[in-house]
């Protein structure tokens, strides 16, 4: 098959792309406008696999959406460019409204434009399946719940609205155009290549330098995390065998407050990076606890049930397996991480493909 990916520059996308060119026969068609968060440097190992092809494309752009379909002629679209980051939506709603909504919306189109032109074996065969987030169910109230697949959505920040907005846009394109969607909806990912404004690359990235740890509130927050790479392998998997129409949480049954995993990236540290930062007699010295943001809900969880029972995936890292990977990555990869921190990645997107 080949795949059109877009946000494949992403943190989660880099994930797929590198999945599936890695892994798996299938080619890969790469759209990504490339924003802040978008990084070619998280795909180096793979740029030059003849099955893999970039497209400089902003998914609002109707035309050049309409050229990339007619020109690489994917047999599915995995839907991931999505303005992610809550604090970012707090500050600035509009790009999330307009990635996330009219984004989604005109690639809907583009693809179903393009999926009513095939013939009607590779219209049977043709799969859209948009990647969502569990935030989109809201706040779970208590220790003991869990989101399903019919909890009622209840958004709680501009980026989690959007995406719910997002979401409902799918599921009209499949019920009113006949377009054959599938739907996922996952917890907090982590992993390497995750651009340093969210939790875990931010906090390893500042202990490191000897900055102070910022934990919202009193870090009671209590978050399901999931690999990255468990999280490609779902995504592939429920493209591949998911049932048209449906939706499938993936999460990774590893419930922790944020500040139990800010103290253990900062145990991890302490073993991997023994060297501490000039002052700095132990990591968790420096954890600061910071005005909790506005909105910020305090559960999620996911029941995972559907997709292991149906599909067979389950997550092969648990958090500390998957923790002490991605705490080891960031202090093997000087480079990538640099060129993030400098902005120098940006500095060579703008000369490549324009600012």
């Amino acid at each position: 098959m080949k795949f059109l990916v877009t946000g494949g520059a992403g943190f989660i996308g880099s994930a797929v792309v590198r999945y599936l060119l890695g892994e798996t026969p299938h080619a890969v068609v790469n759209v990504d406008v490339l924003t802040y968060a978008g990084n070619l440097a998280s795909l180096d190992q793979v740029a030059n696999d003849s099955r893999y092809a970039f497209e400089h494309v902003d998914i609002c752009d109707a035309d050049a959406l309409v050229r990339v379909f007619a020109e690489h002629q994917p047999d599915a679209v995995m839907h991931l460019a999505a303005e992610s980051h809550v604090d970012r939506s707090i500050h600035g709603p509009a790009a999330f409204l307009q990635t996330n909504l009219i984004g989604t919306g005109v690639l809907l189109e583009a693809a179903r434009q393009y999926w009513e032109t095939l013939p009607v074996e590779r219209q049977v065969a043709f799969r859209f399946h948009h990647v969502s987030t569990d935030e989109v169910y809201g706040d779970l109230e208590g220790p003991d719940g869990l989101f399903t697949e019919q909890t009622p959505y209840a958004p709680s920040s501009p980026y989690s609205a959007s995406k719910a907005g997002s979401d409902h846009l799918v599921r009209a394109w499949q019920r009113t155009f006949g377009l054959p969607t599938l739907i996922t909806n996952c917890s907090n990912n982590y992993g390497p290549y995750h651009f340093p404004e969210k939790l875990i690359p931010l906090i390893i990235l500042n202990a490191r330098a000897g900055k102070p740890l910022p934990v919202y509130g009193d870090g009671q927050q209590v978050r399901d995390w999931l690999y990255v790479e468990d999280h490609a392998r779902a995504l592939v998997r429920v493209l591949e065998a998911g049932r048209v129409g449906e939706t499938y949480n993936i999460g990774g049954h590893n419930e922790y407050t944020n500040l139990a995993v800010v103290e253990a990236i900062c145990e991890l540290l302490e073993e991997l990076a023994p060297q501490h930062p000039k002052g700095v007699a132990h990591y968790r010295d420096l954890i600061t606890f910071v005005k909790d943001r506005p909105g910020h809900d305090l559960r999620y969880a996911i029941d995972a049930g559907k997709i292991e029972r149906e599909l067979g995936w389950h997550p092969e890292e648990t958090f500390e397996s998957g923790l002490r990977k991605t705490v080891q990555w960031y202090l093997d990869n000087d480079a990538w991480v640099e060129g993030v921190t400098s902005g120098a990645y940006r500095e060579w997107t703008d000369q490549q493909y324009g600012a």
